[in-house]
């Protein structure tokens, strides 16, 4: 498993990779700049925090480290990896539906409200790393 050391970094096919799960202190990184977006993360064992241009993107508790995290017109896709199981909330659009993905299988429809969370649960403690996908409906 692969910690994201620098917190917050841009991969090379345009995704990033943000969080460290490891950290037993707080540790955060504001404006990183991707893609034309302003990026603020904060993380630690106990939660990992994403925000975009100051806006709610990605919330874990407890702490995670996610890789190549990217957002798609119709969703995200992202690699999660943390010591415990995990309850992640998604920023995503408002009052819509989407099909949640968690280790290539289907975990049914959720809808988001008008804030446009979207939260599920992860098993990680067995394995360590799992691939999310969640995509519009």
């Amino acid at each position: 498993m692969a910690v994201v050391e620098e917190l917050l970094r841009s991969e090379s096919d345009g995704t990033i990779s943000f969080g460290n799960h490891k950290l037993t202190q707080k540790a955060k990184l504001e404006d990183f700049r991707h893609e034309g977006d302003l990026l603020k993360v904060k993380t630690y064992n106990e939660i990992t925090k994403l925000e975009k241009n100051g806006l709610f993107l990605y919330e874990s508790v407890p702490g995670t480290s996610v890789l190549n995290f990217v957002e798609r017109e119709d969703g995200v896709a992202f690699i999660v990896e943390g010591d415990e199981d995990a309850q992640i909330t998604v920023g995503l659009a408002d009052d819509k539906a989407y099909e949640v993905f968690v280790d290539g299988e289907s975990r049914g429809a959720i809808k988001t409200g008008l804030g446009g969370k979207l939260s599920l649960s992860v098993e990680l403690e067995a394995v360590g790393e799992v691939p999310v996908k969640i995509v519009q409906i």
